[in-house]
């Protein structure tokens, strides 16, 4: 049949006179024609349609007449169906194409998730954000891409985006590595012993701040700091050229979840961490000045009335650390934000707040040099407790800055 068909496609069909006349007298004159289809007859072996007899149909209570479609008339006005084609007397293959359609896109689709490899040398490494283990395992490496939502009125990424970043991967070094327990960055040994991490101190460089659609790479790795310390360092760098954009360290202690007191760390804990400690020095170098105390005489900008939304609070019920340098920044003149952009920071966590606190952010201005401008900041409670003291480096915007390397560094001998 499929053969007859193909064929008649190239070569009509022709009939003759008498055929058409005879079908005509057994159609009789009141029948309706539909456009050269014919009754079914035993002798046809073709598909035909027939129409069947329905009751008028109604349209808002309205009986709609359909009127019979006519055929062609001849000279004497006699009726006559068009000429028999390929055409007219094809079945519905609608139906069959559409679903051999899908089943060739669906095998496609599936084909091409099989043979997936990245295209173009800007994609994502790690697509997922999952992250991996590097340099004998003690490194922790993690790709982010800049989104649209991340940056601010200049386009870059925002020094919050950045931190955000640099928590998120500190979180996943655990986690990689098999030290996460059922805490926020907490090991199983600190688990049992209401243990949580908390940072003291935390310096940060920035030399380039990344744009929207770059993808930066993080690493990561911790050493030890003291003797019931653990500093953790980071190397932010574009993922595609290896250019250095942020160098950070930082300085962590534990507290008891409970007490909210400082505590030392337990041999089990020690055990736990230490295997994944580097011998290296920090990789930025430590900033030894003293943070200047700020009050209501040496301020020179005062922001008050600052409290923490429900959003603000972590797993561990305190405030994220990330949320204290957005505080921090508000009291800094906008003259300041417009025209320069944040380069380094120095700040030590004195005391925790809680959801219910009110605070006020401190700022004093001066002169660095060179087009840069220092500014010391205090957050503290309205009552006087402070919460975290800092120190940031503002430098002119668009002033490009070159020579600045920095690598992971090698474990000493």
């Amino acid at each position: 049949m499929v053969a007859t068909a193909a064929t008649s496609a190239f070569f009509p069909i022709t009939f003759s006179p008498d055929s058409s006349d005879s079908k005509n007298k057994r159609l009789g004159n009141g029948s309706t024609n539909l456009g050269g289809f014919s009754k079914p007859s035993a002798s046809s072996g073709s598909l035909q349609v027939k129409a069947n007899a329905q009751a008028p149909p109604k349209i808002n209570g309205t009986t709609v007449v359909m009127t019979p479609v006519e055929g062609l008339k001849d000279e004497d006005g006699v009726s006559s169906p068009p000429p028999r084609t390929f055409i007219n007397q094809l079945p519905d293959w609608s139906m069959l194409l559409a679903a051999i359609t899908t089943i060739f896109l669906a095998a496609e689709k599936q084909w091409m998730m099989l043979d997936w490899k990245p295209r173009r040398s800007d994609m994502l490494i790690d697509p997922f954000g999952i992250g991996r283990i590097v340099q004998d395992g003690l490194v922790f490496r993690q790709n982010f891409s800049i989104r649209s939502y991340e940056i601010g009125v200049d386009r870059t990424a925002s020094i919050e985006t950045l931190m955000n970043h640099l928590q998120e991967t500190a979180i996943n070094h655990c986690k990689t590595a098999g030290l996460l327990g059922d805490g926020f960055g907490a090991t199983p040994g600190m688990c049992k012993k209401n243990l949580i991490w908390v940072v003291t101190r935390m310096q940060v460089v920035v030399d380039r701040y990344p744009t929207w659609g770059d993808v930066v790479q993080v690493d990561t790795w911790v050493s030890a700091s003291g003797k019931n310390g653990m500093r953790r360092d980071w190397l932010v760098s574009n993922s595609e050229t290896g250019e250095i954009l942020t160098r950070a360290t930082s300085v962590w202690v534990m507290m008891n979840k409970l007490t909210r007191r400082l505590s030392k760390i337990p041999e089990e804990v020690r055990g736990e961490i230490e295997p994944h400690f580097m011998d290296c020095d920090p990789i930025v170098a430590e900033d030894s000045r003293k943070l200047v105390k700020l009050d209501d005489s040496t301020a020179e900008y005062v922001r008050k009335g600052l409290t923490p939304r429900w959003s603000d609070l972590d797993v561990n019920q305190h405030v994220n650390n990330v949320k204290y340098i957005g505080w921090i920044l508000e009291s800094t003149p906008l003259q300041i934000v417009e025209n320069h952009e944040l380069c380094s920071m120095t700040l030590e966590y004195r005391r925790e707040c809680g959801r219910d606190s009110v605070l006020q952010s401190l700022t004093a201005v001066s002169d660095a040099g060179e087009g840069e401008i220092e500014c010391q900041h205090l957050l503290r409670l309205e009552e006087g407790s402070e919460i975290v003291r800092g120190r940031t480096q503002w430098r002119p915007k668009n002033v490009e800055r070159y020579g600045k390397m920095g690598r992971i560094p090698a474990q000493s001998a």
